[in-house]
């Protein structure tokens, strides 16, 4: 725990303001980190050392100048492999883009080189980020840092294993189905999927969309509330959501819950979930409980969420990858196809009833927590599977239909579009992390971030063994 690999980036940042450490020093720590553990895990896939030592050395110029610094500056971060970096290989995890290297940077990415934190490279992805299993034909399978024979999750696969092995001190990510929070809930680390708005997203197809949003990975819910704090905030080029001050996210979490009324779902409107999850999950209760919150078994009504998730993921394939399925079709993978198809099959009727179901999605949940102060249910129906295994077929006997169908527990939640994350509160029989999905009001981010540091494990029982002992 005194190794920089696993500091907090409160503490870090303290360390590289005063310059007791220097922008360098801390990238010398994260780049021998990834030297020793990412042959194995895979989850950086394209690195830039003199690039990041760049970035570092004039970090490190205009604080001994005395010069204005952000407290961020400095702090290493790789980017997840869909978001387009200047003058970095981005390959969405696909042969399409295998040798694609953008001209320009995403608004997220521009916030990041402002503040001067030190980008280092890019993070693995599944194809087009689709499923929460991370492997493509151009880098491979990510593995779990828990257990390198199973899965890390996904679509930030490579994000959430970089985090939790001590590679990096922080993550971005992006999240339609719970590609923040699934990978999270597999590695033993805090995923946050923000409401709609919160993180600004240019360029983008649909300046209008809701499904789709960015947002940190961290090993607690403090760190990822900083870089949240770097990726929030107000831009003319979007069209939804407005943010205002996020340097409020750099506060500390620290509350008293006593009298919160919590709800707990075990299954979130009857969706099977395995017994090794549910069980570990009932007896993370008892971190609630501690707090002197009110746990009652509550849900709200999403049960027209699956058909107005699915139908919006559909149109929106078809509007992003429409044009590779007329020109490219076989270097997409099959789930990439079937998706597509699910979408070019869509009538107006379908589109109109699923945008009134995912309204309706969003005011019951709204109704919901005027009685109840947060909602809690698993984050994934499953425990990591094996990483050769491109997704779940059945969850405890019960046949699934599709690819998405064992991700229905963090799916039917994008539907209602408001904040929610994963955080890591117990473990599996089998040694596994298991997370809880924590959902608060919409726009309430820092309130998600507040429980989720309540209740989240110590760091020090969710090190991997193989990321102990570097520096």
């Amino acid at each position: 725990m005194d190794s920089l690999s696993f500091q907090s980036v409160r503490e870090l940042s303290a360390m590289l303001v005063s310059r007791r450490l220097s922008a360098r020093e801390l990238l010398d720590a994260c780049l021998a980190q990834i030297d020793r553990l990412n042959p194995a895990l895979n989850a950086i896939v394209t690195l830039d050392r003199e690039g990041a030592y760049a970035n570092a050395d004039a970090v490190d110029a205009r604080r001994a100048q005395g010069l204005p610094t952000s407290p961020l500056a400095g702090l290493p971060i790789a980017i997840k492999d869909l978001e387009p970096v200047r003058g970095m290989r981005t390959t969405m995890g696909s042969p399409i883009f295998k040798d694609w290297v953008p001209d320009f940077d995403s608004i997220m990415i521009e916030r990041f080189r402002s503040h001067g934190l030190t980008i280092l490279g890019k993070t693995n992805t599944p194809e087009f980020g689709l499923g929460s299993q991370t492997f493509n034909a151009v880098f491979g399978a990510t593995k779990n840092p828990w257990d390198t024979s199973k899965t890390c999750g996904g679509s930030s696969g490579g994000a959430a294993v970089a985090v939790a092995s001590g590679m990096l001190p922080f993550a971005d990510g992006s999240d339609m189905g719970g590609s923040l929070r699934n990978p999270a809930n597999f590695c033993g680390a805090v995923g946050l999927r923000p409401s709609p708005g919160r993180v600004p997203t240019y360029p983008t197809l649909n300046l209008w969309g809701t499904m789709g949003v960015l947002g940190p990975i961290a090993r607690t819910a403090e760190d990822a509330a900083w870089l949240l704090s770097v990726q929030a905030g107000d831009d003319p080029r979007v069209a939804i959501g407005r943010c205002g001050d996020p340097t409020v996210f750099r506060e500390p979490l620290d509350r008293d819950f006593k009298g919160t009324r919590i709800a707990w779902s075990p299954t979130l409107g009857g969706l099977p979930v395995e017994k090794s999850v549910r069980n570990a999950l009932k007896k993370s209760l008892s971190r609630f409980e501690a707090l002197g919150a009110i746990i009652e078994e509550a849900e709200p009504d999403l049960s027209i969420a699956d058909d107005a998730f699915q139908v919006q993921r559909a149109l929106h394939l078809v509007s992003s990858l429409g044009v590779h399925y007329r020109e490219r079709r076989h270097l997409l993978k099959d789930t990439a196809v079937w998706n597509i198809e699910q979408g070019l099959k869509l009538t107006g009727e379908q589109v109109a009833a699923a945008q009134a179901a995912q309204s309706k999605c969003f005011e019951r949940m709204q109704r919901f927590l005027t009685r109840y102060d947060y909602l809690i249910c698993p984050v994934n129906q499953v425990l990591p599977f094996d990483v050769t295994t491109p997704y779940p077929t059945a969850i405890d006997g019960t046949a699934l239909g599709s690819y998405l169908d064992w991700m229905k527990s963090a799916c039917r939640i994008t539907a209602t579009s408001h904040p929610a994350a994963s955080a890591p509160v117990a473990f599996a029989d089998n040694g596994l992390p298991v997370g809880m999905q924590i959902v608060g009001h919409f726009g309430a981010e820092r309130d998600v971030l507040q429980l989720a540091h309540a209740v989240q494990l110590p760091l020090s029982e969710r090190i991997p063994t193989q990321a102990r002992g570097s520096h």
